[in-house]
């Protein structure tokens, strides 16, 4: 809740108390419509997303591709790889994020999840929602283009030769986190009552966000940073590869997660001090 205060004919600070954290079970929530249709808004940004991102993947190698005398340097490149996850994330989260909240992410929907912004049973959902559009998505760029698919690794993430697993471990959690962290500014509902214009804009860092990741870590780990996006290209393909390394893209986000999560609600919020404070006074009365 949050106001604006008059004080001497001039308005001060906005007061603001922070709403009460989501129930840990909601059963209730599975009686009700807005439920299933948030689960299926979170199945459809997905299968979406992983369209779009696996197509412009493809794409780029199939530009590049010597085989072919391509030019090496053509094509979308990094940057145009980067720019399609990271627009796909800004307009479907600007287009989900009335109706669910616009996660399309295990990783996010887990930090919201211990942030007590959600509650269990809709954090259970919304995960297999997302792994299921991720594997529906992906499929249907194999359907359409099964040969491209087969020869230019269908999108899967995998570690890049050169790496070790611990760079690329690393590289997942700090990706996630810069993500997740993201996440948490731009929905801050303190933040969201004293700027009014910051719900409209949250989905453009977001996207942003997850853009400038990609660029850092394409090289290492094709970026997973979202493991339903991880998990969907190596159903579909797969492969031994990307199988042998996909519990980096599970472990990484989830624990890139957990600590933005942490950083957010204890350090930046001061969760814990404003508990204990509210212990305190409590006791004194």
């Amino acid at each position: 809740m949050a106001k604006d205060v008059e004080v001497g004919g001039e308005f001060q600070a906005k007061d603001y108390h922070d709403p009460p954290p989501a129930p840990l079970v909601d059963g209730e929530e599975l009686t009700k419509w807005s439920f299933y249709r948030a689960v299926i808004a979170e199945f459809i940004a997905t299968l979406l997303f992983l369209y779009i991102t696996v197509l412009t993947v493809i794409g780029y190698k199939s530009q590049v591709d010597p085989d072919k005398g391509s030019d090496e340097c053509g094509g979308v490149g990094i940057l145009g790889i980067a720019w399609a996850f990271g627009g796909m994330i800004f307009i479907l989260v600007y287009c989900t994020a009335g109706i669910s909240g616009g996660h399309i992410n295990p990783a996010v929907t887990f930090g919201l999840f211990l942030a007590r912004k959600v509650s269990l049973v809709r954090a259970i959902f919304y995960m297999t929602a997302q792994c299921l559009g991720a594997i529906c998505g992906c499929g249907l760029v194999k359907a359409f283009q099964k040969s491209y698919y087969n020869k230019y690794g269908g999108g899967a993430n995998s570690l890049a030769d050169g790496y070790s697993t611990g760079t690329g471990l690393a590289a997942e959690i700090i990706g996630t986190f810069v993500l997740v962290y993201t996440v948490f500014s731009a929905t801050d509902p303190k933040r969201n009552a004293r700027d009014s214009h910051i719900p409209v804009l949250a989905p453009l860092p977001i996207g942003f966000a997850v853009f400038m990741v990609h660029l850092a870590t394409i090289p290492i780990t094709g970026t997973g940073i979202n493991p339903a996006r991880s998990f969907g290209a190596a159903v579909i393909y797969n492969q031994d590869k990307p199988w042998d390394d996909h519990w980096i893209f599970w472990v990484g986000p989830f624990i890139g997660a957990a600590i933005a999560a942490i950083y957010h609600q204890f350090i930046l919020r001061a969760a814990a001090v404003k508990a204990l404070g509210s212990f305190r006074s409590s006791s004194a009365m």
